[in-house]
């Protein structure tokens, strides 16, 4: 494991498998899937890729949370740590994190902090988050789309973002298995 992928796994099991140790089970998860998938980015974005997938959701660790949306609480601090600001963009972006920004009316904070980049790397880290449940099972996109749909209730802002977010979602997910599929194992 070469020093930036380590440092993101260690740093995002400080800060997340005490306070959330099913959220912990989950980027475990996601982040062993892109290792498994890397395949599918060059081999010079792969250390970037698998530590994104560390540090995806480490805006909700409780000492980390500021606004209430991960992916932007997640992205800012990795940025106050040094950390690069592509390996934060991923971070604020993960999984149509647009979407969520507009329900929670922080597009525009979201947009001018973080560039959005559309790249097979943010495809990976969309497919290995949304094919991974909350306690590290293997789903597809469609179980996990319910999965949180069941768990937060039709009206919560994250089944509302959810839905909207799907059909972009589905095209990234279905990039990669077409990635995937030109580099078999």
């Amino acid at each position: 494991m070469n020093d930036t992928v380590g440092q993101a796994a260690r740093i995002a099991g400080m800060h997340l498998a005490r306070p959330l140790p099913r959220r912990w089970q989950h980027v475990q998860a996601v982040a062993t899937k892109t290792q498994r998938i890397g395949r599918v980015v060059s081999a010079k974005d792969r250390e970037t890729l698998i530590a994104a997938a560390w540090l995806h959701d480490i805006g909700y660790a409780p000492d980390i949370a500021d606004t209430g949306f991960h992916s932007l609480d997640g992205a800012r601090w990795l940025l106050s740590q040094g950390f690069t600001p592509r390996l934060a963009g991923l971070v604020a972006h993960h999984s149509c994190a647009s979407y969520e920004a507009a329900e929670r009316g922080l597009s525009e904070d979201l947009a001018i902090e973080f560039p959005r980049e559309e790249s097979a790397t943010a495809d990976a880290l969309c497919f290995a988050d949304m094919t991974t449940g909350p306690a590290g099972q293997d789903l597809t996109a469609e179980e996990r789309l319910a999965e949180i749909r069941e768990r937060y209730g039709p009206d919560d802002i994250v089944t509302r973002f959810w839905r909207k977010a799907e059909p972009e979602l589905m095209e990234a997910i279905q990039r990669t298995h077409t990635r995937l599929a030109a580099y078999p194992m």
